[in-house]
């Protein structure tokens, strides 16, 4: 069974008197496992797709199994527990609370769930050690790096130990150098075992997944096998 399975899936909004359709008859299925990028220019609908596959929206017409649910079928109630349970969200801002430190803001999706104190804590330092700030757990954003708050975003993600791993231009508000410490991160989260799903307009970081699709129009135009690279290695130009 797939991990993610999509059938002719649409996505329309109202506009007015005018219809937009976003995604046009999308067919995707992701096994557990994969590291898949997801490409397109802007208004292609991959953040649409992104919203679907993470349960923050639903298809007006269409399924979508994740881990064999049926989340066209679930209410909000229902929408946002799979959500907790099975997707870890990073984003391009890092979404951390200011004022709150490192191993609270990992802490957040397992105060949702309903878990005890102590055992949140605990399932907190282990993740903050997984991508390699243990030692920064009492530490607030302002006294991170831009690299470090995104591991902490990382960390949060992980710590429900989702089935997704879903990253929305991960290293878009980063420089270069801490790109590459980002991207390798997902190499070796994704060699541990993890199913990640990267949304990027950037060829250099699609370059480190090991499927790409490409969406125009919504609608999915290109979906082939890559040989990723290593961290730190600069992708072959298209067509090379």
């Amino acid at each position: 069974m797939p991990l993610i399975e999509l059938r002719d899936v649409h996505k329309t909004y109202e506009m007015g008197a005018e219809k937009v359709h976003a995604l046009d008859g999308i067919d995707l299925m992701v096994e557990k496992g994969e590291y898949l990028a997801i490409m397109g220019a802007s208004g292609s609908g991959k953040s649409t797709l992104m919203n679907l596959i993470g349960c923050l929206d639903r298809p007006t017409s269409g399924s979508y199994h994740l881990n064999g649910v049926a989340v066209e079928e679930l209410d909000d109630q229902e929408l946002a527990a799979i959500r907790n349970k099975e997707i870890g969200f990073v984003f391009q801002t890092f979404n951390l609370l200011p004022r709150t430190d490192a191993l609270h803001n990992v802490e957040l999706p397992l105060i949702y769930s309903g878990m005890g104190a102590k055992e949140r804590r605990e399932r907190a330092r282990t993740s903050l050690d997984q991508v390699g700030l243990g030692d920064r757990a009492q530490h607030q954003p302002n006294e991170l790096s831009g690299g470090q708050r995104q591991r902490v975003a990382v960390a949060r993600a992980l710590v429900n130990h989702p089935s997704i791993l879903l990253a929305d231009e991960p290293t878009g508000n980063l420089d270069s150098g801490t790109s590459v410490e980002i991207m390798q991160l997902f190499d070796d989260l994704h060699q541990a075992g993890n199913t990640v799903l990267l949304v990027t307009h950037e060829q250099d970081i699609a370059a480190h997944a090991h499927r790409r699709i490409m969406l125009r129009d919504g609608k999915i135009i290109q979906d082939e096998r890559l040989t990723p690279v290593a961290a730190g290695v600069p992708a072959a130009p298209a067509g090379a």
